[in-house]
């Protein structure tokens, strides 16, 4: 995939902030002056070993480094230390992970990978490890994968930085810088008709939406989106963009704001798959909490624009929401429960009993049990007895468990493989993680 190639020059934006300051294609190494860790495809430092079949790997973070286990037995295969408060994100290749990390994203690799040869894929595992590629970042913020690109948003300039999601970890990746004229924490989506969908705010206030075409002209813009937090993608290329009186809708060049029956209604984390026009979302009404727990989540349908809530038996926090792979909505509750609901219906069609009883910690930054939906399998991490559950949609069951030894944070992961739809197989391991909202507090 060639990399969209827009405008060197300043352009300036009829949007009242000036969206777009420059933005341009460079070539340089994204690691600056460092050696990486060859991505698939090329001489691994560790010799690979070829596997029958394609091997999901998980990631889980810990005060102190990251963990790596293998996805259908929970054994664990590699521990990898890297010191303070670590981030994941797929990376978009099927093999690497995001670790937004001091001095920007650092890619780790998962060790395992597939390689295509005309009608089939061998398949290969290795030890994990850090690699020395990073996109840097002063404050690295969300990342985003559509349309076969990864976007990784710098919070601390504004800056995006767009490249091919298979050659992420690549040490000659072309990369497309679009710059914002004001830092802020926001998100950047690639779009299939060339455009990009990117917040509009500033470090004190974020207030809107705008999409640039390939010549970083603005084509569309949305002004009335307190708390602009968050995105995900529905069937149809739809993407939800959270606000405080809702959230709005951008779908075929247009913005629709979707209406809440509260005035204050913040929407901050959006759950969404290409198997569903309907994006979950949280759901907050108290502008003056601390850290509100709520018990209704959202189900808004892109067709339309409408808007659902569906109670729940308790609360949940901004890690309990996934979807699963017939796009099921899904929220682990803090009765320790997984909610299985329709997102048509907005039923609620089984409560699966998964973890202990717990409460949100007041810190968004501490442990509590986390959600990722991944190559047929629901995980979740349980902080509190220092393990992570396997939980099988189907039979309603948690099918396996094990020990870590560390309260488990985030949770990511890779099919081992870039799929038919690498695409959708992306959304099923990010949705759950570039968009999280934390009553307030930017990350």
């Amino acid at each position: 995939m060639t990399i969209r190639s827009r405008a060197t020059t300043l352009l300036a934006l009829t949007l009242p902030l000036g969206l777009l300051a420059a933005c341009g294609t460079d070539t340089t190494d994204p690691a600056a002056e460092v050696d990486p860790v060859p991505s698939a495809g090329a001489e691994d430092t560790a010799s690979p070993t070829e596997a029958a079949s394609r091997t999901a790997r998980l990631a889980v973070t810990y005060d102190g480094g990251i963990k790596v286990l293998d996805a259908m037995s929970l054994e664990e295969v590699a521990d990898v230390e890297l010191d303070g408060f670590n981030r994941l994100n797929p990376a978009g290749d099927g093999r690497h992970l995001s670790v937004s990390t001091t001095g920007g994203f650092r890619l780790l690799d998962l060790g395992s990978w597939g390689e295509g040869h005309g009608d089939h894929f061998h398949y290969y595992t290795a030890d994990p490890a850090l690699t020395d590629v990073t996109y840097d970042a002063e404050k690295p913020g969300h990342v985003v994968l559509h349309d076969g690109e990864t976007a990784f948003f710098d919070d601390g300039t504004g800056h995006v930085q767009l490249v091919d999601s298979l050659d992420v970890a690549e040490a000659d990746a072309e990369i497309e810088t679009v710059e914002l004229p004001d830092a802020h924490h926001g998100v950047a989506v690639p779009l299939g008709d060339g455009t990009l969908l990117v917040t509009v705010g500033t470090e004190d206030e974020r207030s809107g939406v705008a999409v640039l075409d390939a010549d970083g002209e603005q084509v569309a813009a949305y002004d009335d989106c307190p708390g602009v937090h968050g995105e995900a993608v529905a069937r149809g290329e739809a993407v939800v963009v959270g606000c405080e009186n809702g959230a709005v809708v951008h779908a075929d060049g247009a913005f629709t704001a979707v209406r809440t029956p509260d005035d204050y209604s913040r929407i901050g984390n959006q759950s969404g798959t290409e198997d569903s026009p309907i994006v979950l979302g949280d759901y907050k009404t108290d502008p003056d909490a601390e850290l509100e727990r709520p018990t209704r989540v959202s189900l808004i349908d892109t067709r339309d624009a409408s808007h659902r809530l569906v109670d729940l038996p308790a609360a949940y926090s901004f890690r309990s929401l996934a979807r699963g792979d017939d796009g099921e909505a899904l929220v682990l509750t803090t009765d320790g429960a997984l909610q299985i609901i329709d997102p048509a219906s907005g039923e609620i069609t089984a409560s699966i009993p998964v973890v202990d009883a717990w409460e949100e910690p007041t810190e968004w930054q501490q442990p509590r049990p986390a959600v990722l939906a991944l190559d047929g399998s629901v995980y979740v991490t349980d902080p509190a007895n220092q393990q992570i559950h396997a939980v099988d949609l189907v039979e309603q069951e948690v099918w396996l468990s094990a020990d870590l030894g560390v309260e488990a944070n985030e949770v990511s992961g890779v099919l081992g493989a870039p799929s038919a739809s690498s695409e959708e197989a992306q959304d099923h391991a990010d949705e759950d993680h570039a968009d999280e909202d934390h009553e307030g507090h930017d990350h």
